[in-house]
């Protein structure tokens, strides 16, 4: 005979200890050679947010089973979408100023200095007319040489003007410079950092379900505060039940990773394949949560069988189990 214990007992590791009294009142263990005690174990999934808020929604209850990607809850997120608002606003801002400072001048500024040229080109062009008819009336003493150098002169500083405003008008097409440029870029970098992580936030104030799994327990109600990183759904998948099971350490030798085994609940209508997917390397007297009068004082090696997913969706954690080695 086998005692069953509630599943939150074991879940918490508190049966280990309170069975101690109870040990003499239990059963026998199987007497089939191959057959052993055992339990079904559940590693759940807390489901929390990084972030804490008030409970705003609770999108699903206690039994429930859920979707992978299906909403689970929902923090209170005003200070976060703010966040996000103004972090874009900022955004905004310093692109528009590299923007400008790609530019360069302003079209106004460009065509001014563009009229500018124009008018030192033409004056450059006078200046040069100017000198090849006094070079003419030179070779005919008309004029001094005096007269020519002026002349001369003048179409020196009328060309000067040109290449000047050449100048100024190709750097004024140009922008900011490097230095300035590359300001720029690391302001826009770092206000999209500051984006990406108020959007990072905001959406963690909703969580989804990470896999398929059974709603197991809620933790909070709507309305109540949540710290960071407190969990407020725990899920089950049906591939995270297991079963466990205690083996004499003279039979280690026979069971390996990948060995199949059959467990039979208690009161279940037929027995669920296994597959041994771990072997403790640590021996231990025999748990209380399954010992009986014969086997307690027993050194015993703890081993672990998954389920296929259609199965582990008809286990329950805690169920006293025997597990037959093929």
């Amino acid at each position: 005979m086998k005692l069953i214990f509630p599943a939150r007992l074991i879940r918490n590791g508190l049966l280990r200890f309170s069975l101690a009294a109870f040990g003499l009142f239990t059963g026998c263990q199987p007497d089939h050679p191959n057959r052993f005690q055992g339990y079904i174990e559940g590693e759940y999934v807390y489901v929390s947010a990084p972030v804490g808020g008030t409970l705003t929604q609770l999108a699903v209850q206690r039994g429930n089973h859920v979707q992978s990607g299906q909403r689970l809850f929902t923090l209170e997120a005003a200070a976060e979408a703010a966040a996000v608002a103004q972090a874009q606003h900022n955004l905004d801002q310093v692109q528009a100023q590299r923007d400008d400072l790609l530019k360069g001048r302003r079209p106004s500024e460009i065509a001014s200095l563009q009229a500018q040229l124009d008018r030192a080109q033409a004056d450059l062009k006078l200046a040069t007319l100017e000198l090849a008819r006094r070079e003419r009336l030179l070779s005919s003493n008309v004029i001094s040489p005096a007269e020519i150098d002026q002349s001369r002169a003048r179409c020196q500083a009328d060309q000067a003007a040109v290449d000047q405003l050449t100048a100024d008008l190709s750097t004024g097409k140009l922008g900011g410079r490097e230095d300035a440029v590359r300001a720029a870029d690391s302001a826009v970098a770092a206000a999209q950092s500051g984006l990406d992580h108020a959007r990072w936030s905001l959406d963690q104030k909703q969580q989804s379900a990470p896999t398929q799994a059974a709603v197991h327990d809620t933790l909070y109600r709507e309305g109540e505060y949540v710290a960071p990183g407190n969990p407020v759904v725990v899920l089950l998948p049906p591939a995270n039940l297991k079963v466990r099971f205690f083996v004499p350490q003279a039979r280690l030798s026979t069971l390996h990773p990948g060995d199949a085994v059959t467990v039979q609940p208690d009161g279940a209508p037929k027995a669920f394949p296994a597959t041994i997917n771990f072997i403790s390397d640590q021996l231990e007297y025999t748990p209380p949560v399954i010992y009986s009068r014969e086997t307690r004082a027993d050194l015993v090696c703890m081993v672990e069988a998954t389920f296929a997913a259609a199965d582990a969706a008809e286990l329950r954690p805690g169920q006293p189990v025997d597990v037959e080695l093929k």
